[in-house]
């Protein structure tokens, strides 16, 4: 990070803490909210060095008016606000003399913009950086000093431990606003309890009825679950918990994000899971966070890095004695494989996948593979021959998917049943293609993920050219007319 540059405080001026801007970040950590500021940077062009440490300067009314970088940025987080209404001091106080309108701002003009993207620092400011985000390897599995001082700093000893009162309500831990800046007392058995609920009604929710309904929804107890941890537990064995239960809701908030076509949202939710794994050693999370980075990998175009995760994953997960994990994981590589058009690599990791299967389930098996059964492997082996281009190959695992998977996992029906209508059209088979897209149809008012409206979207991209074929004229007046996510 960029050295920040500091002016001494005035000994007639004494910092006054930001609450205004406190009240602002809310639940979420310092990290946490100087990702989110990063974040809205990058949206409007803006490159600003925020992080843990510039979040609490602002907090602790070190930072009396940010530079203009900053400004922009803050006003594009809180749309309608003024600096004012973030508590700082207006620019006038500090400079000492009249504030410039924005139009006069010095990087308000296009030749200046394309020249830096932070200003001269006045009293108070830290300075804008240039440096690059998201450049660490996330595969190595090594420890990296400094993200993890930062992050032990970030979930662990915040500055004033403070949070919100959790209880259970329709997706276990809730917040309560009016509680957000009042010390608690630290966390027990019962917090963690309910944390591990939580992850258990997220993931149920999310079986039966898909993603896109839930994934908001599902932010407020993930941003409860790193207050427990701030707060810290009163003894280890419950510490323990709470990490483990924090990391494993935000790979389901994750999965949530990615289920509904949020990448980068996913993709910051399991490298936080990722962080907090590594911090505390806990080998069956790590797995956990790698295993879902390797499937947003694949589905987001990645298939280099999505083999690379799974790898990573497995080398993790050896010592854990799970056979089930170690043949989900073979199914995430052999997904990247096939989208690296390497069919023998893809081919080997599916006979792995297959004979760790044969072995008999345990108790090393963890209880997030709920999902994984029979049906589950053919549907993954489906998606792999599917993206190879071998269509009749896949249609038949998909088949075999939808056929075996337990009535109680209405998304996945759907998913596999969209899978078996793709495979079907791209193999020159339009009328039962439309016929099992219509079975997808009858269950979209059960289920809302974006990932199975998008597949389907596809299909009927494919069968436009057969509208004469039988049954598919009506299933593409019945798709064309479908309700859209809102």
């Amino acid at each position: 990070m960029a050295s920040s540059l500091v002016t001494p405080p005035r000994p007639d001026r004494p910092a006054r803490p930001n609450l205004a801007f406190r009240r602002l970040r809310g639940q979420r950590s310092p990290a946490e909210f100087a990702a989110l500021v990063r974040r809205a940077a990058r949206e409007i062009g803006e490159r600003v060095s925020c992080d843990a440490r510039y979040v609490g300067r602002v907090e602790a009314g070190e930072i009396r008016c940010p530079n203009y970088a900053y400004e922009r940025v803050f006003l594009h987080m809180f749309p309608g606000r003024t600096l004012t209404d973030l508590g700082f001091a207006p620019r006038s106080s500090v400079r000492g003399r009249g504030a410039r309108a924005p139009e006069d701002a010095p990087d308000s003009h296009p030749a200046f913009r394309e020249r830096t993207t932070g200003d001269v620092p006045d009293a108070g400011e830290t300075r804008g950086a240039y440096e690059p985000y998201d450049t660490q390897d996330p595969y190595d599995t090594h420890h990296n000093d400094e993200e993890s001082d930062v992050l032990r700093r970030a979930f662990m000893t915040g500055g004033g431990a403070t949070v919100a009162a959790a209880s259970l309500g329709p997706l276990g831990l809730t917040l309560d606003a009016s509680a957000a800046d009042r010390p608690v007392r630290r966390a027990g058995t019962g917090e963690a309890s309910a944390l591990e609920e939580a992850v258990r009604r997220i993931r149920l929710l999310d079986d039966r009825h898909g993603a896109d309904g839930l994934y908001r929804r599902a932010a407020t107890p993930l941003r409860a679950a790193y207050a427990l941890l701030d707060a810290g537990a009163v003894r280890q064995a419950t510490a323990d918990r709470l990490h483990s239960g924090a990391g494993e809701l935000a790979i389901s908030v994750g999965w949530l994000a990615h289920d509904s076509g949020r990448f980068d949202d996913a993709r910051s939710h399991y490298a936080e899971a990722l962080a907090t794994a590594r911090m505390t050693g806990d080998q069956a999370l790590e797995a956990h966070a790698f295993c879902n980075t390797a499937f947003l990998a694949r589905d987001a175009g990645r298939p280099r890095e999505a083999v690379r995760a799974a790898q990573a994953a497995q080398r993790v997960a050896g010592p854990l004695g799970s056979a089930r994990l170690m043949s989900l994981l073979a199914l995430r590589e052999a997904g990247g494989w096939a989208g690296l058009a390497d069919r023998t690599g893809c081919a080997q990791a599916l006979a792995r996948a297959h004979a760790l299967y044969e072995r008999d389930p345990s108790d090393a098996d963890p209880e997030w593979m709920s999902f994984y059964g029979e049906a589950e492997l053919e549907g993954l082996e489906a998606q792999c021959w599917s993206t190879l281009g071998d269509w009749p190959r896949a249609a038949r695992h998909a088949r075999r998917a939808a056929r075996l998977q337990d009535p109680h996992f209405t998304r996945n029906i759907a998913l596999y049943t969209a899978e078996l209508a793709d495979d079907l059209a791209r193999g020159g088979r339009p009328d039962e293609a439309a016929a099992a897209g219509m079975r997808v149809l009858d269950l979209l008012d059960q289920v809302q993920s974006s990932r199975i409206r998008t597949m389907l979207a596809g299909t009927a991209r494919v069968l436009l050219p057969h509208r004469r074929a039988s049954g598919v004229s009506e299933f593409l007046e019945r798709h064309a007319s479908a309700p859209r996510k809102a």
